[in-house]
């Protein structure tokens, strides 16, 4: 069902969309990828996790690096090491390196990440994001620091978005599935309850970090070359408060839900930041609206937690209700 929803509006914004929904809907897919890489981790794990946008912008710098044409790199990154100035990979061996690049960063910091829980684990993946924006905003020889990273060649569209977020979706909903997300779900419900009947708890977060990592790699590296040239910043607290919410609203169990939260949040989102700069260029408040739509959606969000604090599909995928009573039938009628 979420593959559906998501097929009608990539054929639906490819014919009726302008040039400019287009470009938002492209980006709404790519962070459909990264919110879902989120889902599978923190969704099944019970563990916050601020850490998946520093992955993500591992995956952004990795693909970009490994993209960019050998012609080009000297204007972009002058200081780029030798050996990597003749580096010139396709696109879609560019964007495998920047998930492996992320999973193997995910998998050697996870080592001891993952033995932490609650309030620890939550403000050791904020550190970790912070670790990663520092490094990035510095590592000019490799990321041109703080400066704009130009020169990544477009090749993310509305379908090439849309297809690694079906791809995603499917894998998200094949993690879930498995023992490996059945396991995970049992150490989120009683994590003792489930190293008492003898799963590895710390192992099982771990490959699940590490997956949802090379999730989240991907997405940085769909990001990077649909917006072509950024800076650290662009990959730091704003959007991992975004994509936060999107998860949160939409219901972090569930991947319809996860789905549905980032589609909601980014009609949203659009919708107030038009409204906050029409307001800013006609002049009609005696006030700046700077930050208003960051200011309405936190609101949002605060209503959201205290009315339904599940999300907007809390633990029945979508569809999911229809199967149960069809095969609630059969043994009715027995």
């Amino acid at each position: 069902m979420t593959v559906i929803v998501l097929a009608v509006i990539a054929v639906a914004i490819s014919m009726f969309g302008s040039t400019v929904i287009n470009r938002v809907t492209t980006v709404m897919f790519v962070h459909i990828v990264l919110v879902l890489g989120l889902q599978m981790f923190m969704g099944n794990s019970g563990i916050l996790s601020f850490a998946h946008v520093g992955f993500m912008a591992i995956g952004a710098y990795a693909s970009a690096l490994m993209s960019i044409p050998a012609e080009n790199k000297g204007r972009s990154l002058p200081n780029l090491y030798e050996p990597l100035m003749g580096v010139e990979l396709g696109f879609l061996p560019a964007i495998l390196v920047g998930a492996i690049a992320a999973a193997a960063f995910a998998a050697i910091t996870g080592v001891a990440l993952m033995r932490l829980s609650d309030t620890a684990a939550a403000i050791s993946s904020f550190a970790l994001l912070v670790i990663v924006n520092v490094v990035l905003s510095q590592w000019n020889e490799v990321t041109n620091g703080p400066r704009t990273l130009a020169g990544v060649l477009k090749y993310t569209d509305l379908w090439t978005a849309f297809g690694w977020a079906v791809i995603v979706v499917i894998l998200a909903f094949l993690f879930k599935e498995s023992a490996l997300g059945m396991k995970l779900r049992a150490s989120r419900d009683n994590m003792h309850a489930a190293d008492a009947i003898g799963i590895n708890v710390v192992k099982t977060r771990w490959i699940a970090f590490v997956l949802s990592a090379f999730v989240a790699g991907l997405a940085g590296g769909l990001w990077a070359h649909f917006i072509t040239s950024f800076q650290p910043d662009a990959l730091y607290f704003k959007m991992t408060f975004l994509v936060l919410m999107m998860l949160v609203v939409g219901g972090p169990q569930t991947i319809s839900g996860a789905t549905l939260g980032v589609i909601v949040i980014t009609i949203i989102y659009e919708g107030l930041r038009s409204v906050e700069n029409n307001l800013a260029l006609s002049g009609a408040l005696p006030f700046k609206t700077v930050g208003m739509t960051e200011i309405v959606l936190a609101v949002a969000l605060i209503v959201m937690l205290a009315l339904r604090p599940g999300g907007i599909i809390h633990t029945v995928e979508l569809g999911g209700g229809v199967r149960r009573r069809r095969e609630q039938k059969p043994s009715a009628s027995a």
